[in-house]
């Protein structure tokens, strides 16, 4: 599942391609067509996302909610457009570029209560300048749900995903399964602002870096043309900064990767 910060980029790229104009908008699969009428022809106003779901904001005051889920994907490309190619849920044309989406756990209209509504249930989300880290605290220092857990819990923390969680976990050497209660407020405050800071890296670079220059050597990401991790998808490999084995388990129907000495307690 795509973490927070593609939406980001996605909502940003959106904004720049459509913002501002009429859009046509259609549903070639047919899943969505009643909705993609009521926006058919409208002006999008603005493009955003909070956590990893995405909204797309018409003159009309309606708004198409997305989220991707496991398999959800746009797919870009200039004016004129190819035939529609798949179950393509949305497809967007605007003057210059179209873009089509297939595959979502969700593409619907909602309503501005709708919006609250989904907010209200969402944590705070790192990218977002009006994120109140206060909200996730609050949570976390009166749970006992490890903070491994409790980082993935999008009512915690909006947008945070599996490799942001193993990452920022590891740089701050806190064990994933330690309760939430047990860490202290300069340990979430550090997490939050990292948190912030690697996820808007991400944002801008349009890939989850992680790695601080001074351990950004030796051996290869864990995949073709991905960045060097620290513990994710490291199974069973050295750790980076200790040598010690990186170990794996299963931590709500997710992987986890953590070093046993780096992040002992």
């Amino acid at each position: 599942m795509p973490e927070g910060h593609t939406l980001h980029r996605l909502a940003r790229l959106h904004q720049r391609r459509f913002g501002g104009a009429p859009v046509e908008v259609s549903s070639p699969q047919g899943r969505f067509t009643s909705g993609a009428a009521l926006v058919d022809g409208l002006v999008l106003e603005k493009a955003e996302a909070w956590g990893k779901h995405l909204l797309h904001r018409y003159e009309s005051d309606l708004i198409v909610h997305i989220h991707l889920g496991l398999y959800g994907k746009f797919t870009e490309q200039a004016v004129p457009l190819d035939d529609p190619v798949g179950a393509v849920r949305l497809r967007m044309v605007g003057d210059e570029y179209g873009t089509d989406l297939r595959g979502p756990t969700a593409c619907e209209i909602y309503t501005e209560q709708q919006v609250d509504a989904l907010k209200a249930r969402l944590g705070p989300d790192p990218i977002r300048k009006d994120a109140d880290p206060e909200r996730a605290w609050a949570r976390i220092t009166k749970s006992r749900t490890p903070i491994g857990t409790l980082l993935m819990d999008q009512q915690v923390l909006a947008g945070v995903g599996n490799v942001y969680r193993a990452e920022v976990l590891f740089r701050h050497e806190i064990n994933p399964m330690r309760p939430g209660k047990d860490v202290d407020r300069a340990e979430w405050d550090a997490l939050w602002f990292d948190l912030v800071e690697l996820m808007n890296i991400g944002v801008r670079r349009g890939r989850i870096i992680t790695i601080r220059p001074e351990d950004d050597h030796g051996e290869a990401g864990y995949a073709p043309k991905r960045p060097r991790t620290y513990v994710y998808r490291r199974a069973g490999r050295p750790c980076r900064i200790c040598g010690t084995e990186i170990l794996h388990s299963v931590m709500q129907a997710r992987n986890l990767f953590w070093c046993p000495v780096c992040q002992a307690t």
